[in-house]
């Protein structure tokens, strides 16, 4: 007994019990802690890689490097940002839209016809998610198929979509000016597949939102109030491009008391008229 109290009180005791205890809480995270979903570098097909690899060396390598490191063009001001561990989801987010490769240098790369066939993005998606670490995966039709999604379910999305993206996208996703010269874009036909990258990779100034932030279902249920309140007519007179308040007031100010302005500027010149001899 009096040699095993002498252990306990030696001076390195109460730091072995410390990391002991580090062990024990990092083993214990590791198991509970929720996890993103992760591409499968193992399981993706070499001939895919490879063709993605010689996509991407003539068309990206040039902005993001060869090893996907980034590169920042001093002269030009470009900046190909690093590509280490953003995941086949991200790739297949920016040039499945159109956004990469970019047409020119500016503050946000703007949706628009993509340059790469669906077999192509494939092939770069693949490519990166294998050689530059693993990311977020392409997300699976959990989170946008809206098939059979309850009237209650759709109210709980456009709570999530209320509470979380509205201050950027407006309140039917119609999207929105933000800080230096960055925009929220519109929402308004954007694929489901599209839709989960972007909540699940945080594309430009739009911050990340994992499923252990927002859950697959919730994510769903979020595209599926999209979906509702985009294809609904507006609930009773104009819809005024749905931006809310601003294009109401816009609206009463102009049409509103434009016309009483009018209206009083008529009355006037006509009393003049009558008080003449």
């Amino acid at each position: 007994m009096r040699a095993l109290s002498t252990h306990r009180r030696h001076p390195l005791a109460g730091v072995l019990v410390l990391l002991l205890g580090l062990v024990a809480v990092g083993g214990l995270y590791s198991a509970l802690a929720p996890r993103t979903a992760q591409a499968d570098s193992a399981g993706a097909d070499a001939e895919l890689v490879a063709a993605g690899r010689e996509l991407y060396l003539v068309g990206c390598a040039s902005c993001h490097g060869l090893n996907g490191q980034g590169i920042l063009q001093s002269k030009s001001g470009q900046y190909g940002p690093s590509l280490i561990g953003v995941g086949a989801a991200a790739v297949d987010f920016q040039v499945g839209t159109g956004r990469m490769p970019m047409a020119s240098n500016s503050q946000q790369a703007p949706r628009k016809e993509p340059f790469y066939d669906d077999a192509e993005t494939e092939q770069l998606a693949a490519f990166v998610a294998t050689e530059f670490g693993p990311g977020p995966a392409i997300p699976g039709s959990e989170y946008y198929d809206i098939a059979d999604v309850s009237e209650e379910e759709v109210t709980r999305g456009g709570e999530f979509f209320l509470t979380n993206c509205t201050a950027c996208h407006n309140a039917v996703g119609i999207g929105g000016a933000l800080g230096g010269g960055r925009y929220a874009p519109s929402l308004e036909g954007v694929e489901g597949v599209h839709f989960a990258e972007a909540m699940i990779t945080g594309p430009q100034s739009m911050p990340v939102f994992s499923d252990a932030v927002i859950s697959p279902e919730d994510k769903r249920n979020i595209y599926a109030y999209l979906n509702e309140v985009q294809t609904q007519p507006a609930s009773g007179g104009f819809a005024l491009g749905g931006v809310g308040p601003v294009g109401e007031g816009l609206a009463g100010w102009v049409a509103g008391i434009g016309s009483l302005v009018v209206f009083a500027v008529w009355i006037g010149k006509h009393s003049v008229r009558a008080r003449k001899p």
